[in-house]
């Protein structure tokens, strides 16, 4: 065999590998796609009692807690995978096991003011199987800082 068919031979195959992977990248989108709520009348839906805490002002170095109390007040069971909060200095903590409708939960936050003087707005954004998916909360204030 030539170069030259080497080279058409290679390219058939690089061709054949890209086509079959994109064939399952389209395969498994579609099944995302298929587990998806998409009836928002038995769509879980969280319904918080406040979506933002104002912890008025602080001193540089003190720790700020908040319990973000939520319901379930949709018709099926409500999963949160996932929360993410804008910055570092943030941490929330979800629970980890379904809300049945009715049920009640806590989203609990805790924000480290050391080394952030002046006004904050951190956002912490929730991830699970509601319509829409995406649910954010927000802790405001002041961190005084410290006197040296």
């Amino acid at each position: 065999m030539n170069n030259m068919n080497k080279i058409m031979l290679a390219g058939a195959m690089i061709a054949l590998f890209i086509a079959c992977n994109n064939r399952g990248a389209a395969d498994t989108s579609k099944i995302a796609e298929d587990t998806v709520q998409t009836d928002s009348t038995a769509a879980p839906v969280i319904t918080f009692e406040n979506t933002t805490y104002d912890f008025g002002s602080v001193n540089d170095g003190e720790k700020v807690s908040y319990a973000f109390k939520f319901k379930n007040t949709g018709k099926s069971p409500l999963i949160i995978s996932n929360a993410i909060a804008s910055c570092g200095c943030t941490v929330p903590d979800y629970p980890r096991t379904p809300i049945v409708p009715g049920g009640e939960g806590v989203i609990s936050v805790v924000f480290d003011s050391t080394g952030k003087p002046g006004k904050q707005s951190k956002t912490i954004t929730l991830t699970s199987n509601t319509l829409p998916p995406t649910t954010d909360l927000y802790l405001t204030g002041e961190v005084k800082q410290a006197n040296k």
